[in-house]
């Protein structure tokens, strides 16, 4: 990239990881700063579960693992992908690429076994995968053994190449699984109507999320209002109405599309929005 810092490639969704200022700077800024992970691992009771959906080249997770590292906590960590080439190659350039230091053995156990346990400082760190079809596997019955998580770093690639990542059906399952009582967080890099409004519905509170590279704003979801510190208003909901690219996928097919009738009455009644 043109700051110098490495990134992957990915030629089958003509997509690259982290774009603009790298997967480290990103996952600072998108996931542990805006999440507040250090405080909130330091301060939670229980086992913390992070979800991580699209492990890629695991950059988000291995920043993540840093930040956190210093508190006695048992962290639990389930990452979903469909592959896991990608990570398999990074790990491969791993000197090149400069955030595996020190998590080269770690990593090279998840991919043998899909599974590790390990301690980094005063953290004990339980990590496994699920090579699957994120949006099957999400809708089976096994996802309900799943733990609940605390925070979801959720980093699919784009919707116009890979839309059945973000549809509305595939937003709803994940609130639904959610804990009422265990407040969660699920910031995401894209800032679309069509997101914002498929999150709304889905039962998310949604705000505006951190700048990151070149996006001066993203999306930051929630089960609790606590946790967002921008929501989005009524000035937003007027833009929403306007839009040309609103109406939600209901579907895994991408398209634009205003918003219908239907989804405008469901969104005024979003209690985010009385």
């Amino acid at each position: 990239m043109a700051n110098g810092v490495a990134s992957v490639y990915a030629a089958d969704y003509d997509e690259t990881f982290h774009p603009v200022i790298g997967p480290v700077a990103e996952a600072e800024a998108l996931y542990v700063k805006q999440l507040r992970l250090p405080e909130r691992v330091h301060d939670c009771t229980e086992d913390f579960v992070i979800w991580d959906v699209g492990l890629g080249a695991a950059a988000n997770v291995l920043t993540v693992l840093r930040a956190v590292s210093n508190h006695e906590r048992m962290l639990r960590i389930v990452s979903f992908d469909c592959t896991l080439e990608p990570l398999q190659f990074v790990l491969q350039q791993a000197a090149e690429l400069g955030y595996f230091g020190g998590f080269e053995e770690p990593v090279q156990k998840l991919l043998c076994d899909q599974r590790v346990t390990f301690d980094r400082g005063a953290t004990r760190i339980d990590w496994n995968v699920h090579v699957a079809d994120f949006p099957q596997h999400i809708a089976s019955a096994d996802a309900e053994r799943l733990p609940r998580p605390h925070a979801i770093l959720f980093d699919a690639f784009s919707p116009a190449t890979n839309a059945a990542m973000w549809t509305q059906p595939l937003f709803a399952r994940i609130y639904q699984l959610l804990d009422p009582q265990r407040p969660c967080a699920l910031p995401t890099y894209s800032r679309s109507t069509m997101l914002r409004v498929s999150l709304l519905l889905a039962g998310f509170c949604v705000g505006v999320g951190h700048a990151t590279g070149e996006k001066e704003e993203t999306t930051i979801a929630a089960n609790t209002m606590t946790l967002i510190d921008e929501p989005l208003d009524g000035k937003w909901l007027e833009r929403a109405h306007r839009s040309t690219s609103a109406e939600p996928l209901w579907t895994p097919e991408y398209r634009q599309a205003r918003m219908s009738e239907e989804t405008w009455e469901r969104l005024n009644a979003h209690p985010q929005f009385e």
